[in-house]
């Protein structure tokens, strides 16, 4: 965990909680954290999540890869501990948004173990669900794919520290889900994550 540096500083608390909120919009606030290769189809499932639980009248917000990283990350590159902090920020507004009540899809390579349990226990700890979604691939199909041309650039040397390439993906051992993206429809990786969120009383 990030060392605390700021000292004489204390949570304030207001009179209106999470509880307060999930009332309010008539659903729970929830972290869908996607993980896997770059082109595994984190990202386009996300947005069909995100499409289908906005026409179920449900809010939700998409916290993706690059988008962060044009804003508050910008100053972060790739190096495991640039990786380490840059998901850690990323759990961090993930749970401020939960404790909005908002639903948040998060799609992030997020390649190492401990950086994604340390959102996980983030959010355990604030008694806030969690949802781990692996979007499994072989790394053939994700650099089949290539929508960015990165696994290529990677492959000739223009690209360091790139995941799958000369940076390791360490795949989750207890993901809540896995999605199998080039033997699944879009469709169906839809059912799959909107049942879960009915069945945990989500939405």
């Amino acid at each position: 965990m990030a060392e605390q540096k700021a000292t004489n500083v204390h949570r304030h608390e207001g009179d209106i909680n999470s509880t307060h909120r999930n009332q309010l919009l008539g659903q729970k606030g929830a972290t869908i954290w996607f993980t896997g290769l770059s082109g595994s189809g984190k990202s386009t499932v996300a947005v069909a999540l995100e499409n289908a639980l906005h026409k179920a009248g449900r809010l939700s917000y998409r916290l993706d890869g690059d988008n962060v990283r044009l804003g508050i990350n910008k100053n972060l590159g790739f190096s495991a501990e640039d990786r380490t902090e840059n998901i850690r920020r990323i759990g961090e507004i993930a749970k401020l948004f939960v404790d909005t009540g908002v639903i948040t899809l998060s799609s992030f390579v997020s390649p190492y173990r401990a950086d994604r349990d340390i959102v996980r226990d983030l959010h355990i700890e604030a008694g806030m669900d969690f949802i781990e979604v692996f979007v499994d691939v072989p790394l053939d199909v994700a650099e089949s794919r290539d929508p960015k041309g990165l696994y290529k650039k990677a492959r000739a040397g223009e690209i360091k520290n790139f995941t799958g390439i000369d940076d390791p993906y360490e795949a989750p051992n207890n993901a809540e889900v896995v999605l199998n993206s080039h033997e699944m429809s879009l469709e169906q990786e839809v059912e799959i994550l909107l049942s879960l969120l009915t069945e945990r009383g989500i939405i």
